[in-house]
C-alpha cells in the first residue's frame, strides 16, 4: 500500500525562471540538477521541508496546458505554513501577486493561492 507523497512532477516553459521562482522566491532545498543533453531537457529535484519533493522539468517546446481551478486534474499545489500573512507579504515583496487571505469555512484555516511562472495554481495553507 501507499506509503507517503514522494513527489509532483512540473515541466516549465522557461527553466532559469521557474528555477529562480522555486529556489530563489520559495526557498525550496536544491536536491540535485541534471542536465539531461540527449533530451536538451534539464531536471532538477527540489526538497519540500517536511517531505517530498518537486521535479521540475525542461523542455525544448512544451505545448501549453490548460490549467484552471476548476478544470479536471491537478486543482493546485499546496503548502503547509505557520503565518499565511508573513509568506504572503515575503511574495509580494519579491513581485508575486497573491490573493487575498480567506478562512476555510469547514476548519477555520486561512489560505491563499498564487500562481508560478507558467500560472500553475500554488496555495499556502495555514497550519
Amino acid at each position: 500500500m501507499l506509503q507517503a507523497f514522494h513527489h509532483v512532477a512540473i515541466i516549465c516553459s522557461d527553466y532559469p525562471r521557474s528555477r529562480a521562482f522555486y529556489v530563489d522566491i520559495l526557498g525550496l532545498r536544491v536536491i540535485a540538477e541534471t542536465l539531461r543533453a540527449e533530451r536538451d531537457s534539464w531536471k532538477l529535484d527540489l526538497e519540500i521541508p517536511g517531505g517530498g519533493q518537486i521535479e521540475l522539468f525542461s523542455f525544448p517546446t512544451p505545448p501549453a496546458r490548460p490549467s484552471r481551478p476548476e478544470a479536471r486534474g491537478l486543482r493546485h499545489l499546496a503548502f503547509t505554513v505557520h503565518d499565511v500573512a508573513a509568506i504572503k507579504a515575503r511574495l509580494q515583496s519579491r513581485g508575486v501577486a497573491v490573493e487575498d487571505i480567506r478562512t476555510d469555512a469547514l476548519t477555520g484555516k486561512r489560505f491563499t493561492f498564487f500562481a508560478d511562472p507558467d500560472g500553475l495554481p500554488l496555495e499556502l495553507y495555514e497550519a
